[in-house]
Order: structure tokens, then sequence, then C-alpha cells
């Protein structure tokens, strides 16, 4: 009688089974997204001034790219997988966010599938498809490294902190940008925004989430309406309360005031550096991302109780806040 072989006793074919699944999952994401994805080149006053990728998002011709793909110019082009290579126009950017929305000529397009990027798990297996150094159509794959990372990114004289990013180590090179970062239902839940390093391939890089907060985002900007965020007008960062603060107020970390914008509303309000911010209008603000998500458009013109902590004792002061200048 012969006894049944395992892959146990087999490792090889143990390893060769794992790695045609693994081929299979990439192979069928790319071969889904491909169509989906285009590479950009764009100028002003008919000059090229940058080139990056796009997600096509619906099949009339609206896109999704990285905001600074497309800053400071208003038209350009879009080539596809098949070939064919259309005009563009830019609708929307929103800097602050680095994303932004152009129309490509024409119609019947094959819209990628937008996916949820808050139920990624640390080590899920991810494909990035760009155009890196103007190669169409690159595939490349990898994990999620990490979850929760932070992207400093401007607008004018604004900054803000892009919270919830992605990190990955799926290869991401200049021309990346703008990119689908997918998963393997081929569903896109990341816009890839940057590779980290002194040079480039270093086997880090980031991707702008695709959520509730930024669906509602390239909503707005396909529809040609301007992101609106309230301002509070302080620097800072998460910190832990000490134990006998954190029992009296039942927060555990808030946010530690560094800086105030001088006649911001913060200023007017009588907030300074060391207070520790707490809540606004009772809902907890633990970190700048949290405060961030907080002050929507609903904020501007609000006037808002804001919780703090001084001198160990918690406090409340008011605060109406102003517009974020875009």
């Amino acid at each position: 009688m012969t006894a049944a072989v395992g892959f146990a006793d087999q490792p090889d074919l143990a390893d060769q089974v794992l790695l045609d699944a693994y081929s299979r999952t990439v192979t069928a994401v790319a071969e889904r997204l491909l169509r989906s994805v285009a590479s950009l080149r764009v100028g002003s006053s008919g000059r090229p001034s940058g080139s990056g990728s796009a997600v096509v998002i619906s099949a009339d011709g609206l896109l999704v790219t990285s905001a600074h793909v497309v800053r400071g110019a208003s038209k350009g082009t879009a080539s596809f997988a098949s070939g064919e290579e259309v005009a563009i126009e830019v609708v929307g950017t929103d800097g602050l966010s680095d994303l932004a929305v152009v129309r490509a000529a024409g119609d019947g397009y094959e819209p990628a599938l937008l996916g949820d990027a808050d139920a990624l798990r640390v080590g899920q297996l991810v494909v990035a498809i760009g155009n890196p150094f103007g190669f169409a159509g690159s595939v490349s794959a990898g994990v999620v490294s990490a979850l929760g990372r932070s992207l400093l990114a401007s607008a004018g004289q604004s900054t803000r902190l892009v919270g919830d990013v992605i990190q990955t180590d799926a290869a991401l090179h200049p021309g990346n940008s703008g990119g689908a970062l997918a998963i393997g239902t081929s569903e896109v839940v990341g816009i890839n925004t940057a590779v980290i390093g002194p040079g480039i391939g270093q086997g880090l890089g980031l991707a702008v989430p695709v959520n509730a907060s930024t669906r509602a985002i390239i909503g707005a900007l396909a529809s040609g309406r301007r992101i609106r965020r309230a301002h509070l007008g302080i620097g800072g960062g998460s910190r832990p309360l000490p134990q006998a603060v954190a029992r009296a107020t039942g927060h555990e970390r808030g946010i530690e005031v560094v800086s105030v914008v001088a006649g911001s509303p913060a200023d007017r309000a009588g907030l300074r550096p060391r207070d520790v911010l707490l809540s606004i209008d009772g809902t907890p603000v633990d970190d700048v991302r949290a405060l961030q998500r907080l002050l929507d458009e609903d904020y501007v013109g609000k006037r808002s109780s804001v919780g703090f902590v001084r001198d160990g004792r918690q406090r409340e002061c008011e605060v109406t806040f102003t517009e974020l200048p875009a």
C-alpha cells in the first residue's frame, strides 16, 4: 500500500503551490486594472511640466490622481494600455490631501472598483500599478508594511498631515504617483503618492487611503467644488496625560499645544503653549489626525466648546473656527 504524500514530505511542492497562488492573484489584479490605469503627462503654456499615473473612476472619463502630479497644470494627455492617447483637463485639486480629479475626452472607459482602506491589515498582499519612469502599465507587488502613517501635504502657505496613510514595500518609483494600490480582489484601496528614502527604490512607499473621507473629497472635486476645512491655528502633538489628570478628566491622551498662530481662532480664544487639548464639543481629540478629521467644512464659522488641561486643571474655552486657507 502506497502512503499518501503531503506537502510536508515535499517542501518544494508546497512552495510551488503557494507561489502559483500568489502569482495567480497578482496576475488577476493586473489583468483587471491595467485597463483602468493611465499614464499622465501635464503641462502649462504648452510646455510639459510633469508626469505620473491616474486611476479611472467613471466610464465617462473621470480619473483620480495625486495633486502634486498636476500641480500648476490645467491640461495634458492620458495614455492607456490599449495605446490610446486622449486629452485631459484638470477638474479639481486638493493639495492638502494630495488628491486631484481630471477628465479624459470621450467615454466608454473601464472604471476601477474602489475599496475601503479602513479594512486593511498589516501583512496583506497589495499590488501597485502605475507608470514609473514613463514605463506604462508597470506592476509590482508587496505587502502592507504599516498603517496609520502620516504624510505632510501643502497647498500655498497651508500645511496639513494626511492621516492613515498606507505604507507598502511594493516597489514604487517616480511616475507611480497617482497610480493604483489594490488588494487581491482588484479593489483600489490607495492612490500611490510618495517614495521615501535618499534615493529611489528604498522598499518604502506611501499611498493615500481610499476610504469614506477620501471618497468624499474625490466626489467634491469631481463636481467642481472646493474642499473647505476649519482652522484652529495650533501646532502640537499627542501626549499621555499624568495618571491623576487622566483619572480626573476621563482622558488618557490629548494634544499638547507647542505653538499658537498669532491672530488664529486658538489665539483669540486664549489657548497657549503647554495647554493640552482634550475635546471639541465633547468629542475627544487625542492626536492631530483625530483633530483634523473632525474639523471639516461643517466647523467653518462654528462656535464650539474646547476642553483642555492647563497646569493640571481641566478648563474650557469658546472657539469660533475660521476656514483654513487653501
